[in-house]
């Protein structure tokens, strides 16, 4: 009797304890489980009475833990939908007053005024400054506004892109902040000749055609010059990385601007140059504007580079998010655009630059006669 009362419990322990339904007949159905011709004794009632509880418990135990499975399956599909979406790169044109430190401002302010004075004694001045050398240094090679206004770029573009292919070398060999006084000391002068020499020859050249009599010419052209500054690359806005006040990083952008174009700099270069070439209509200014756009469609290719270079995996999810064409990603649903996106520009430094842009605009006049009077 002791052998099949173990027999019988245990193979009930065995059928009841597989979570394969959770219908049991042996539990559900008491008629069915083997019985005695006597009474059991009082001594295995307790015993019978502990193993359907058990056996429920382990019933529910099942029921619970197919739940459990089937509650994770979608949190899984749920958390690797929200990681797909989720940001790589970091929030661009962020500004929080409250994280600023007035003495780095003050740097700031400090560091940009001793930079403009260098400039000026060093560079722009045409009676201490360098500046009208290389000018005319360059002007020497050819006679032709059109070359040297290409030659000036060129050595801008080879400079600049140069020394920011060389940026991991240089900040390891003397350190980021020294390797930014570097960069800028070399890059800024070369811009500003280029900016002052395309300003006072801008109408020299061969004029190709004569559209400012248009109507609606001049709104066009002011408008595609005013929307081509939101276009800025998001790293210009980091003013205390740009003076080295502040640390200066690589950065890898993925909101704001960046969800429309992951080379915002390209595509506002080119906006401006269209606008002025359409206006100006001259050799020169078509020059100047296929110089520009060359160096930033390399800039695209060398850019890209760098990234992938820097941040691996990461790059490529945000390369993936976004197109180099401007709105491809989210045209063909790549990007996803929040529903809030618009709160992405609401913020200071694209305040700031609709302020300047304006600014600029009515400065027009200030910037020519400076420009005039240097005579490159």
């Amino acid at each position: 009797m002791n052998t099949t009362t173990t027999t019988t419990t245990t193979t009930s322990c065995v059928l009841l304890s597989t979570p394969i339904s959770s219908y049991h007949p042996l539990l559900h159905n008491s008629q069915r489980l083997p019985t005695k011709t006597h009474s059991p004794s009082l001594k295995q009632r307790p015993i019978s009475l502990k193993l359907q509880s058990l056996l429920t418990s382990r019933l529910s135990s099942s029921k619970t833990q197919l739940f459990v499975t089937r509650t994770s399956l979608k949190d899984d599909a749920q958390n690797l939908s929200l990681k797909e979406d989720a940001l790589v790169g970091e929030d661009s044109a962020v500004f929080e007053l409250g994280l600023q430190k007035i003495s780095s401002w003050v740097y700031f302010s400090v560091v940009l005024g001793v930079v403009l004075f260098v400039l000026d004694v060093v560079w722009i001045d045409n009676s201490s400054g360098f500046g009208k050398v290389f000018v005319d240094s360059i002007s020497t090679l050819s006679d032709s506004h059109e070359v040297v206004m290409l030659l000036l770029i060129l050595i801008f573009a080879g400079v600049h892109s140069g020394l920011a292919s060389l940026r991991d070398i240089g900040e390891k060999l003397i350190g980021e902040r020294a390797f930014r006084v570097l960069f800028a000391g070399i890059s800024l002068p070369l811009a500003v000749t280029t900016v002052v020499y395309f300003i006072n020859h801008r109408y020299d050249g061969l004029q190709l055609w004569q559209l400012q009599g248009v109507p609606g010419m001049h709104e066009f052209v002011w408008i595609s010059n005013f929307i081509s500054f939101f276009f800025l690359y998001p790293s210009t806005f980091n003013l205390l990385e740009v003076a080295a006040v502040d640390k200066p990083k690589m950065h890898l952008w993925e909101t704001g601007i960046m969800r429309i174009t992951r080379h915002p700099q390209m595509v506002g270069q080119v906006m401006w140059c269209l606008a002025h070439s359409l206006w100006i209509g001259n050799s020169v200014t078509v020059a100047a504007s296929v110089g520009l756009i060359g160096h930033h469609l390399f800039g695209v290719w060398n850019g890209d580079r760098r990234l992938a270079i820097r941040y691996g995996e990461d790059f490529e999810v945000v390369k993936k998010r976004t197109s180099v064409v401007p709105f491809a990603a989210i045209l063909d649903g790549r990007q996803k655009l929040p529903k809030d996106y618009y709160k992405e520009f609401i913020r200071l430094p694209y305040l700031t630059i609709t302020g300047l842009t304006l600014g600029a605009y009515f400065a027009h006049p200030l910037m020519q006669a400076a420009s005039f009077r240097l005579h490159w």
